[in-house]
C-alpha cells in the first residue's frame, strides 16, 4: 500500500514508519519543513495547504499531529496550543483527502476521550464522551475528520492510551526514579491507568490499515486494565527496585494542576473491544509482560 503519515517525527510515527516499510508499504511523509528526501514532502495545515501529488494515488493516510499533552503546565494558551495542533490540521488533511479520493484515514485520538469519572465501570467503543478538557478535545478532534467521511472515506479513530516505551513518554521520566527507588502510587492509587506497549500501538495501527472490518472509535489500550497502584508495583517489579512512596493528590494537583486532575488521578477502564472482536493478536496482554519485555531490551 502507498501510506501518507502526518506527524512522523515522534515516537509512534518514527516506529511506525520503520515497521511499515519493513512490511513492504511504500510510506511518504508530509513534514512542516522544506522536504529533505524523496519521501518526503511539506504541507502547511495553518495555510491548508497540502500537496495534491503527496496523496495522489494513495491508499490510506495516517494523522498522527498534536502537541504532547503533558508537556508543559495547562493554561489558556497551552489548551488553546493542544486543541490547535490536533483539530486545524485534521480538518485540513481530511479536507484533501477527500479531494483526493483517498479510500482510508486513520486518525490519533486518545482513550481520554471517555474523560475521567467512569471509576471502576468499563468503558468500550461504545462509551458516550466523557466531559472534561480532554474528553470534549478528544470529541472535537474526531469530529474534524468529517470531511473524509462524508466523501466515502473508511475513517478509523485509534484512541490511544497510555503508550509504553523505554525512549519515550511516561517510562523515560519515571525509569530513573524508580531505579533510585523513589516510585509509588499517585494518590490513592485507584484510578485506572490505560496502557498499551508501543509494539501493539504500532502493530494495532497496522493491522487496522488492512482490515477494513474496522472503521470509527478503535480503543488503543492492553486488554487488561490495571490501577495505578497495580502499575506501581508492576514497574516496581520489572526494574527489580521498591516502590515504597505515596505522592498525595493534593501535591499533584498543585503541581501540575489541571492535568493531574483529568490524566492522572482519574482514568477510563477502557478495553479493546473492536481489536478484540477483529481478531488483532497482541504481543501483550498484561502490564507484567508489556514492561518485562521492554526493560529486556
Amino acid at each position: 500500500m502507498r501510506v501518507v503519515i502526518a506527524g512522523s517525527s515522534g515516537s509512534i510515527g518514527t516506529a511506525l514508519v520503520a515497521a511499515l516499510r519493513r512490511d513492504g508499504h511504500d510510506v511518504v511523509r508530509l513534514v512542516r519543513r522544506p522536504a529533505a528526501a524523496r519521501d518526503e514532502f511539506s504541507w502547511d495545515p495553518i495555510r491548508a495547504q497540502v500537496p495534491e501529488r503527496a496523496l495522489r494515488g494513495s491508499d490510506a493516510a495516517i494523522n498522527l499531529c498534536g502537541a504532547g499533552v503533558g508537556r508543559r503546565r495547562w493554561n489558556g494558551s497551552y489548551k488553546q496550543e493542544l486543541r490547535d495542533s490536533r483539530i486545524t490540521p485534521t480538518d485540513v488533511l481530511a479536507t484533501a483527502v477527500a479531494a483526493a479520493g483517498v479510500p482510508t484515514l486513520i486518525n490519533a485520538s486518545g482513550v481520554h476521550y471517555y474523560g475521567g469519572t467512569t471509576g471502576d465501570r468499563v468503558v468500550t467503543e461504545t462509551s458516550p464522551a466523557g466531559t472534561g478538557f480532554l474528553g470534549t478535545l478528544c470529541r472535537d478532534w474526531e469530529a474534524a475528520t468529517k470531511p473524509a467521511e462524508d466523501a466515502g472515506a473508511r475513517v478509523v479513530y485509534i484512541r490511544s492510551a497510555l503508550v509504553l516505551s523505554r525512549h519515550g513518554g511516561l517510562l523515560k521520566l519515571l525509569e530513573p526514579l524508580y531505579s533510585l527507588g523513589l516510585g509509588g502510587r499517585l494518590g490513592n492509587g485507584r484510578q485506572y491507568v490505560p496502557w498499551i506497549s508501543l509494539a501493539d500501538e504500532i502493530g494495532a495501527i497496522a493491522f487496522a490499515l488492512t482490515h477494513d472490518t474496522l472503521r470509527g472509535p478503535v480503543n488503543m489500550a492492553g486488554p487488561a486494565p490495571v490501577t495505578n497502584a497495580e502499575f506501581s508495583r508492576a514497574l516496581a517489579l520489572a526494574l527489580h527496585r521498591p516502590a515504597p512512596l505515596v505522592v498525595p493528590s493534593v501535591a499533584l494537583r498543585l503541581l501540575i494542576g489541571e492535568f493531574a486532575e483529568e490524566a492522572i488521578l482519574h482514568g477510563p477502564r477502557a478495553i479493546p473491544t473492536a481489536l478484540e472482536e477483529a481478531g488483532y493478536p497482541f504481543r501483550h496482554h498484561t502490564i507484567g509482560q508489556a514492561l518485562a519485555s521492554i526493560f529486556a531490551d
